[in-house]
Order: C-alpha cells, then sequence, then structure tokens
C-alpha cells in the first residue's frame, strides 16, 4: 500500500517521542508476510533442505502455532509446506535476520537459485543488506538502492497511526482509525478471524481459539481495520519487526494475540534480540518496490516481484527522459 502525505509531522504522544514523521512517500505491504509467502521463499534459496544461516525454524514444524513444516525426503524445491489451515497465517518463528533476508531475495528477483550453502554470496546474505553468513549481532544497516527493506520505526508508526489527508492530520491511538481500544475477535476452525475487513477489531487477549489453543494467530485481513492507508492487522496477530535498533534489540510494534489492547497501541514500544526466534513475531516489508501480496498464498510472488520491479524501471526510465 502506498503511504503518503510526505513530511508529515511526528506524534508527540507516543512512544518514543516523537515519533511517525517520514519525509518521502514510501510503500508497505497491505498484510503481514505469511507462512505459504516464507514457503516460497525457503524452497527458492534452500531447494536442497540444507537450512543455510538457519532461515528455518524447526518450531515452525512442531509447535501447534508455527506454519510450516519441512520433510528431508521431498524432491528439491518442495521440502518445506505450508501446515493445514496455516498457509494464510502470519508467518512467526522468524528472526530479524530472516525477514532481512526476504528482502534480499527480493531485492535480488525473487528467483530460485539450486543448490544454496552458507557462502557470504549467497542471494539471502547480499542485497538489500548485507550480512554474509551472520546470524547474530547487531552491526547491520540497509544498503542505498534498497527496493525491499525492513520498514523503519517511524515508517511503520505512520503508516499504522497516521490519519492521513495532509502533513499535519495527527495519530490515532490504534491502528484500526481509532482512539478507542479494539474489541477482540473470535476465530473459526480454521483460525479465520471473526471481524472480517473492516470495524475496530484485533487479534489480542487470547479470544482467537482455534487448533486446540488458547489463542492463536488468524487468517490475515480478517481481523477488521485496516489502517488509513488500507494496511492490515498492524495490531495484533504477531509483532512485527523494524529497522530500529535499541540497545542490543531490534524495534517490534504492534502487538500480538496474547497482549491487552494497550500493546496494540501507538504508546508501546518493545524490542527483541534480532535472532530472537518465537511465535509471537513475525514482519511485512516496505519500500519502493514492494507489491500487494495475495494473503491466499504466494504462487504469484515472482509474477508480482516482476511487475513491480518492471513499474520502477518504467519511472525511473520516465525520471530520466525528464
Amino acid at each position: 500500500m502506498t503511504v503518503g502525505d510526505p513530511g508529515n509531522a511526528a506524534d508527540t504522544t507516543g512512544d518514543p517521542n516523537p515519533a511517525g514523521a517520514v519525509a518521502d512517500e514510501f510503500r508497505i505491504m497491505k498484510y503481514e508476510w505469511t507462512n505459504s509467502q516464507y514457503v516460497e521463499f525457503l524452497n527458492a534459496v534452500d531447494p536442497d533442505g540444507l537450512n543455510p544461516q538457519d532461515i528455518y525454524s524447526a518450531s515452525m514444524g512442531s509447535n501447534a502455532r508455527g506454519g510450516i513444516s519441512f520433510t528431508s525426503g521431498n524432491s528439491p524445491g518442495s521440502k518445506y509446506a505450508a501446515r493445514t489451515n496455516m498457509g494464510d497465517k502470519p508467518v512467526n518463528y522468524v528472526s530479524w535476520f530472516d525477514a532481512a533476508r526476504v528482502a534480499n531475495w527480493l531485492q535480488n528477483g525473487g528467483s530460485n537459485y539450486g543448490s544454496t550453502d552458507s557462502s557470504a554470496t549467497a542471494p539471502q546474505n547480499t542485497g538489500a543488506y548485507t550480512l554474509a553468513t551472520a546470524t547474530s549481532g547487531t552491526a547491520f544497516t540497509r544498503n542505498s538502492g534498497a527496493q525491499y527493506y525492513i520498514p523503519t520505526e517511524d515508517q511503520w508508526y505512520k503508516a499504522a497511526y497516521y490519519k492521513g489527508s495532509g502533513t499535519n492530520a495527527g495519530y490515532w491511538d490504534y491502528a484500526t482509525q481509532s482512539d478507542t481500544a479494539p474489541t477482540a475477535v473470535t476465530s473459526g476452525s480454521t483460525g479465520i478471524g471473526s471481524a472480517g475487513s473492516t470495524g475496530n477489531f484485533a487479534n489480542f487477549n487470547r479470544t482467537a481459539d482455534w487448533n486446540n489453543q488458547d489463542g492463536n494467530v488468524t487468517t490475515v485481513g480478517t481481523n477488521g481495520g485496516p489502517s488509513v492507508y488500507g494496511a492490515f492487522d498492524m495490531g495484533g496477530n504477531v509483532w512485527e519487526w523494524n529497522e530500529a535498533l535499541i540497545g542490543s534489540s531490534r524495534g517490534v510494534r504492534g502487538g500480538y494475540w496474547i497482549n491487552s489492547a494497550f500493546n496494540l497501541s501507538s504508546s508501546v514500544r518493545s524490542a527483541a534480540g534480532p535472532s530472537d526466534e518465537n511465535f509471537a513475531i513475525g514482519f511485512r516489508l516496505a519500500g519502493s518496490g514492494v507489491p500487494e501480496i495475495d494473503p491466499a498464498g504466494l504462487g504469484s510472488v515472482l509474477a508480482l516481484v516482476t511487475g513491480a520491479l518492471g513499474l520502477l524501471e518504467r519511472r525511473r526510465l520516465k525520471a530520466k527522459v525528464a
């Protein structure tokens, strides 16, 4: 989704103070990155199941709230698969480094790369971020010219809470265009949120019970909202990584399915170790070339990426002509 109103004023009431001022227009994913989308990434960069840089967490397959299985006996390029009813749920058990490697993959064309190893030149290790073989540490910044990246904290904050329509429009307390705490969704037996795609609802407070769990992730885009820019689930479902460096940690925003409503608000800033992988944290990407992603699966991610990059190139050509 396009986040406009460039040069907007910062919020002086949230955390951190100030927050949300962004100089330029940018794009952000409409939905959180899903398990089906992460499956495509895994099968593309790791067709032989070598798990370079630990891009796959075993908890994705063993925990009831994880969404991706691994079968070593499957043919190359099909060893990873979304678990039953989990394809359209936000991926979790992903570190900050995992999210950065997805951005690198897209930066390199989102293609299949054949056998991979743990080399520094593997396509998931260079591009938007130069990560080499790192799976820990914090001394990593975005490279100039990156078209896909983890959003800055200000970008994430603006996409979630800004009221839009001008550069001094103000901010909502919640990412559902409301200053009133949302209502917690319930879910059916397959994890579809009860709110549909509109209204002041979110997945929090353990009320989305399915798959024999007391609270769980729910299908992206079925939990009410969206933000004024059309981004869904920026409150609840899973915390989302941002680029903020907070001590030895990286920023996360938005709260998750177990939290109280307050944790979903603009007043809450949190962080986690960049190597952390748990059921509470996922991500969405931002950038100049980020396409709208189909939450039902990503059989079309390569076409979407190609189309977005083509649009970006046409814009560059137009700019050169002008």
